[in-house]
């Protein structure tokens, strides 16, 4: 699957009503941790089936990143039938997302 470009336009319907699990990176062009985590979400998300996988820019969408109380990035965050289930701050490696989403 790909990563999907959440905003808060299609917040509701990817995120909060999606079936499956979705995991969420909170990033920014300008952060050098982001881009380090960048290619480990999306890598992730090319494996995964029972989930999906976003994520925001946090300058482009800075009210889902205040209603989600982002304060640094890469804030990772999983939704579970429209709520919050777990939550990471910083790199994370492959096998780190995969066990959040379990």
């Amino acid at each position: 699957m790909e990563v999907i470009n959440i905003t808060k336009d299609n917040f509701e319907t990817e995120v909060l009503k999606s079936d499956k699990p979705v995991l969420i990176d909170f990033w920014a062009e300008w952060c050098g941790p982001c881009r380090m985590q960048l290619p480990i979400v999306h890598e992730l998300a090319e494996e995964l089936t029972d989930a999906k996988v976003g994520k925001v820019n946090v300058d482009e969408q800075p009210e889902l990143a205040r209603r989600y109380m982002v304060m640094s990035i890469p804030t990772l965050i999983v939704f579970k039938d429209g709520e919050v289930y777990k939550k990471a701050v910083g790199v994370q490696q492959k096998e780190q997302l995969r066990e959040m989403l379990k």
